[in-house]
């Protein structure tokens, strides 16, 4: 199955790290930050965990939750949970589900043959409150993945959902924003974005950030 932004993630059960998991049903009205990683007791993966559980006052404040998936079983997650801890001196308040059939993997399209037959790659998707499917990254297997950059565009989709705006690139939270072209009658614009904006042609407006 291939997912596309825009889709509904996926609902699925199984088994993880804090017991039998019902994905919809445990995300609730939160974002979520599901990533899959290769496989337990490996190193790029055990920094990815570690850095993913000293972000949680991160995601707590954007309403996100986050959930790990490898191949996996859940006695095997919790044995390394207690290295991550360890070695990246953390605790990790999050779930790691346990998909030793693969099923979520095969939803999710989270292996790669020309990467490996039988692991999830570093796939990782932001999905929102309605379930929709927001943002896909897949790094490859030895890549660890850049978490700032993930938070970046949470704030970047909050900040559209709420605001008629889009986001420039290396945009982050306080900059100035974009006013859309589909935007053009200038006392909309005056309504919308009360504190004016710069025009460096008739397409590029840009305006400060709605809600700073």
């Amino acid at each position: 199955m291939t997912l596309r932004l825009g889709d509904i993630a996926p609902d699925f059960e199984q088994d993880s790290s804090i017991g039998p998991l019902k994905f919809h049903e445990w995300a609730g009205n939160s974002w979520v930050v599901l990533f899959s990683h290769p496989a337990d007791f490996t190193p790029v993966c055990t920094t990815e965990l570690g850095l993913t559980a000293k972000l949680k006052p991160e995601f707590d404040k954007r309403n996100v939750k986050a959930i790990a998936l490898s191949v996996d079983g859940a006695e095997s997650h919790l044995q390394w949970i207690k290295d991550i801890e360890d070695t990246q001196k953390t605790v990790v308040g999050f779930p790691i589900v346990a998909d030793a059939d693969k099923k979520v993997a095969a939803l999710y399209d989270m292996i790669h043959p020309n990467q490996s037959e039988t692991v999830t790659v570093r796939s990782l998707f932001v999905i929102d409150p309605n379930k929709k499917v927001r943002l896909i990254i897949t790094y490859p297997l030895t890549t660890g993945r850049n978490f700032d950059e993930v938070l970046r565009v949470i704030d970047a989709l909050q900040l559209t959902d709420g605001y008629t705006v889009a986001t420039p690139g290396n945009w982050r939270d306080g900059d100035d924003v974009i006013i859309p072209l589909s935007i053009k009658d200038e006392e909309v614009i005056k309504q919308k974005y009360p504190k004016g904006y710069t025009a460096a042609r008739p397409y590029l407006r840009v305006t400060p950030q709605p809600n700073k």
